[in-house]
């Protein structure tokens, strides 16, 4: 059937569905969403179960559009939408989208604003024709956030992504043959190792990338192997799907668009914002130390317009042959596992991503059921026989003895952390701490990007734990939010934090002592035994951080130029169970209570001995075919 065929009959589909009354004026794909628009927005507004009827009777996600002839003139529509939205609900920005007649609305308290049931936003369309869209302002400013959306809202931008929409709707919904249909994933990085995670995976009509990562720390290898003639050319590839924002799994995104791709990128809204900090950052990172990074800031907004965002549980069409759900995979804000239901029943498979199976302060436990599962490519990064870590409890515990001991005393807390989920945890754990009197009060102060990555963690409260969100949007108490927290926002705060002999705390990049602005502080406090170094999480063999850990007694560190040595005399301890990735016995425990539990196992992301380790076991416990393939292998899944 071709696309105007195939309009045609959606269009008669939704002539069926909807009231006699209502007249459709217009049907076409946005991406993966059927665009309706009509005249009658009133009869939308009115049978709030309309839409649900048209998505449920089409398979399709469905959107309502008004016919141009009902749009109010923007003046009057802004007007209109003041006096609707409650002065409580404290809208920052409102934006017109002439090319989509939808309007954005920021706002602090975004459920006030679009009202019990929807009948804000209801009343909005009826009373200006405008499709309102309402969106959370970050309670603490994120630059990331703000920009993307002031990006967005450019009208060029709007122009170019309107375009890209419906290419990609037309691609989606092509036409395909009615023939033999087979599945295929080939390992293209992040086999038998950590790092460069890319996936590949094929069937007869479709090419989907799953994820593109960069191994940071390999001079030798750091890509993954998308020169391989299974990934070219790159226009030949319908969608990239990505599990989180970390480097190891999007780094390397951007370099797609400097060499020829222009399709669409499926993601969580956090993971777009998230990776785009990173992505910044790793492109900064690599000036600075003389080298040419791969791709330029062009190139990431390239990314940010080819995203088309998701959210958990939602099902999407990205290929003809292949719909995608996004699954909560409890490893870092916005991290996924997908879900991919290939053909008209064919075959399902899902790649777990980067997994937490165990609620933590921040996300609620990886989800493990699914509707359908033949086969799971699994992550394995602490699947070996020893990986065991504490609990988060057993966690707190430790951190809270360790700040007792040094703010007791008058010293000083270093902790050195990733910027994106480790900072917020370490977080939570000490502000509760802190207001519930179990350790001294002292200044927070957070250094580096984990303020920036902090701030977008407040744009998305929905992502976080049931507790967190009750405690956010039942109580108005966000931790993020505290007292206790303080950015440091210039040099000289720096240096007056370094030399107050007040005690306090500080968590700063990077978490392995490779850099950041940890080194200034370890440059000046680690020659004074009052004060601790507390590690919370992996550091890598090699690492400063790794060296402190066996035993390090003397650091030469630079200043002005000369070398200077410094006796470390600095307490370190090591706090584990702060760990985004499941340890050996939640990996088990993942399958053990999988519903329903896959035909196939592929194991993947793990030291080789690691990933051997946990195939042979889950094969053993549950007698499930397991593989652990390497880079560039190709198993034939139906």
């Amino acid at each position: 059937m071709s696309y105007e065929a195939l309009i045609k009959r959606i269009k008669a589909d939704v002539e069926s569905i909807v009231p006699d009354c209502v007249e459709i004026t217009g049907v076409d794909f946005e991406g993966p969403v059927v665009v309706i628009k009509t005249k009658n927005l009133d009869e939308f507004v009115y049978d709030s179960n309309l839409v649900r009827k048209l998505a449920q009777g089409l398979k399709r996600r469905v959107a309502i559009r008004p016919h141009s002839s009902l749009v109010k003139d923007v003046n009057e529509a802004y007007e209109i939408i003041k006096r609707l939205i409650p002065e409580e609900a404290e809208i920052t920005d409102v934006a017109f989208n002439h090319d989509s007649n939808e309007v954005t609305i920021e706002a602090l308290s975004p459920g006030l604003a679009i009202g019990k049931h929807g009948s804000n936003l209801n009343e909005i369309k009826k009373g200006t024709g405008w499709a309102p869209i309402v969106v959370r302002t970050p309670p603490i400013e994120s630059k990331s956030v703000k920009d993307i959306r002031q990006y967005l809202k450019d009208p060029d931008v709007t122009v170019k992504r309107k375009s890209f929409l419906k290419k990609t709707g037309r691609r989606i919904f092509r036409d395909i043959p009615d023939d033999e249909n087979w599945v295929r994933t080939t390992s293209l990085g992040g086999y038998r190792e950590v790092g460069r995670s890319c996936h590949l995976l094929t069937t007869r009509n479709s090419k989907i990338l799953i994820d593109i990562g960069v191994n940071v720390g390999s001079q030798s290898h750091p890509s993954p192997y998308l020169q391989m003639s299974e990934a070219q050319p790159f226009e030949s590839i319908d969608a990239i799907v990505l599990t989180h924002a970390h480097l190891d799994h999007s780094g390397l995104v951007p370099l797609m668009y400097k060499y020829g791709y222009d399709g669409p990128i499926y993601c969580t809204a956090p993971t777009r914002d998230i990776m785009a900090l990173l992505q910044l950052d790793f492109i900064k990172v690599a000036v600075a130390e003389g080298k040419r990074p791969p791709y330029e800031s062009k190139h990431v907004q390239d990314e940010i317009l080819h995203t088309i965002p998701i959210k958990y549980n939602e099902t999407t069409d990205i290929a003809p042959d292949i719909r995608l759900t996004m699954h909560n995979a409890g490893h870092i804000l916005g991290s996924a596992s997908p879900h991919f239901h290939i053909g008209d029943g064919l075959y399902n498979i899902a790649y777990s991503g980067d997994i937490k199976f165990e609620r933590t302060w921040l996300f609620n436990s990886a989800t493990n059921k699914f509707p359908r599962l033949e086969a799971l490519v699994m992550e394995s990064t602490y699947g070996g026989r020893r990986d065991f870590q504490p609990t988060r409890k057993e966690a707190a515990t430790q951190m809270k003895d360790v700040m007792k001991r040094t703010l007791s005393k008058g010293g000083k807390v270093l902790v050195p952390v990733f910027a994106v989920g480790r900072s917020q945890e370490v977080m939570i754990v000490l502000e509760k701490q802190m207001k519930n009197g179990q350790i001294p009060k002292a200044p927070i102060y957070l250094d580096g990007m984990i303020w920036e990555a902090t701030a977008i963690h407040t744009a998305y409260p929905e992502f976080l734990n049931n507790q967190l969100r009750t405690q956010i949007f039942q109580r108005n108490e966000n931790p993020f939010l505290s007292e206790f927290f303080h950015k440091v926002q210039s040099r000289d705060m720096r240096d007056k934090i370094i030399h107050d002999v007040e005690p306090c705390v500080v968590l700063a990049t990077s978490g392995m002592l490779n850099g950041g602005p940890v080194m200034e502080y370890l440059k000046y406090w680690g020659s004074d035994a009052k004060n601790t170094l507390v590690f919370v999480g992996y550091q890598a063999e090699g690492t400063l951080g790794r060296k402190i850990q066996k035993g390090m007694k003397e650091l030469i560190v630079s200043e002005k130029g000369k070398p200077r040595a410094v006796s470390l005399k600095v307490s370190a301890e090591t706090v584990d169970g702060f760990s985004g990735h499941s340890d050996r016995k939640q990996l088990i425990n993942y399958i053990s209570t999988m519903d329903p539990k896959p035909n196939r196992i592929i194991i993947h992301h793990g030291d080789e001995m690691k990933e051997m380790d946990l195939a042979s076991s889950l094969h053993r416990k549950y007698g499930i075919t397991t593989s652990i393939p390497m880079n560039l292998e190709t198993i034939r899944l139906r």
